[in-house]
């Protein structure tokens, strides 16, 4: 819309531009005289846009930009080879004004945004509980995340506080959410005796493979994040990236209300501290890539609070991450010393055996540790061993036993059950 006084600054503008336009009168007798539409490459808008507001094109009017499927002109192909560098420096990146326009798109309302989480939390608790992957993957799709985790991070490059509260407030909502609703229907389901007496949540692999998070962690919500915004800034759909969102936040987060209606505190731990990493580094993630992306305040007044405030937030999303990857990298550690620990009792065990009868057979091998901080002690191995009807066994705990402790260099209980293997 152009306002009174204005329309010969906006044609200039467009002629210097090289831009195909249509000029048509307003007649509503509103403050505006007339309508000017022209096609531009996704590259171009941000720039015209600009150019625009020198000749008088601002907040005070309105601008409305929509896709298009096809435009056929000579001078639109000399506009796109004009900018073709732009857009293979940019990816093809939508303006700021599309940007923000897309993240308030996928903030939806709060009613359906606390239902629509409600619903996921609860499928993948069931899920969990169920040891069902494919119910773990459906709980996902529905998961409304994406939206404000985006909205934090646009609204701070782009100095707009109202998006970036708004977009930090619902995502601590939504994972409050998905906890208490996991929690509530974790409880609910054991009271009711929905599932076996006695079950324990962490036989299911499922639930197990949220309790010892490591570093990997990290790289799933670094991705997500990237890939979230990348989606928004070239106007991809954002539906399939919004479940690689999902993944990282909604099963941590039911598998902290299984811990909790199950008093497993083991469980509440580790998982939690998968939701307060992942949702912390989707953020940093998506904040990095706008700023290096270039996007910015509409106003140069105010991109020195812009980059106050991106300093400020990427230094504290780095420093609570580094906090937290102390203890993933620590559950790292001790997966590592206790996977190489038992592989070398394996060995061990496996050779002194075959030293003392070459009919007794490793059948089964139990590494037990304890201790507070990794890497934990060893503290019981228990072996399975298999002998021939008749065979000598003897000494075999003790022999075992100064094999296991030369070889892991501390001092060990070992434990050894002797089965007769009878083969016909």
């Amino acid at each position: 819309m152009i306002p009174a006084g204005k329309r010969a600054a906006v044609v200039r503008a467009l002629d210097d531009e090289g831009i195909d336009y249509v000029v048509t009168d307003e007649t509503s007798g509103r403050e505006y005289t007339a309508v000017a539409m022209f096609p531009l490459p996704t590259a171009a808008v941000e720039p015209v846009l600009e150019r625009l507001r020198e000749a008088g094109i601002d907040e005070s009017t309105y601008t409305v930009i929509v896709a298009a499927e096809t435009v056929i002109s000579r001078r639109f192909e000399e506009l796109e080879d004009e900018y073709e560098e732009e857009a293979d420096r940019g990816g093809d990146r939508i303006s700021r004004e599309e940007l923000q326009a897309k993240a308030d798109d996928l903030a939806s309302g709060l009613r359906t945004y606390v239902l629509m989480t409600v619903i996921s939390a609860v499928i993948a608790t069931a899920g969990l509980l169920l040891d069902s992957p494919a119910t773990v993957v459906g709980s996902m799709v529905i998961a409304p995340l994406i939206g404000p985790a985006m909205s934090a991070a646009i609204g701070t490059v782009v100095d707009d506080e109202t998006m970036f509260r708004r977009g930090v407030r619902m995502q601590i909502l939504g994972v409050a959410v998905a906890v208490a609703s996991a929690t509530l229907f974790a409880f609910a389901i054991r009271t009711l005796a929905l599932v076996p007496p006695g079950i324990d949540p962490l036989a299911l692999a499922e639930v197990s493979e949220r309790l010892a998070p490591n570093v990997l962690v990290l790289v799933v919500a670094i991705g997500a994040g990237v890939a979230g915004i990348v989606s928004l800034m070239t106007g991809v759909s954002a539906t399939l990236v919004g479940v690689m969102i999902a993944v990282a936040l909604i099963p941590p987060a039911a598998a902290v209300g299984i811990g909790i209606a199950f008093q497993i505190p083991r469980l509440v731990l580790g998982a939690g501290v998968i939701v307060a990493v992942n949702v912390l580094s989707i953020n940093l993630s998506a904040l990095v890539v706008l700023w290096y992306e270039g996007y910015r305040p509409q106003r140069w007044f105010r991109e020195d609070n812009a980059r106050a405030a991106f300093l400020k937030r990427a230094a504290a999303l780095v420093v609570a991450i580094a906090l937290l990857s102390v203890f993933l990298g620590g559950v790292t550690y001790e997966s590592y010393v206790a996977s190489t620990t038992e592989a070398d009792i394996r060995t061990a065990t496996a050779d002194e055996l075959a030293a003392l009868d070459p009919g007794l057979e490793l059948l089964e091998l139990e590494v037990e540790r304890s201790g507070t901080l990794p890497p934990l002690d060893t503290d019981r191995v228990i072996v399975t061993v298999g002998a021939p009807p008749g065979g000598a066994v003897d000494g075999v705990a003790d022999a075992l036993d100064r094999r296991i402790e030369s070889t892991i260099g501390t001092d060990v209980r070992v434990e050894v059950h002797l089965v007769t293997v009878d083969r016909a």
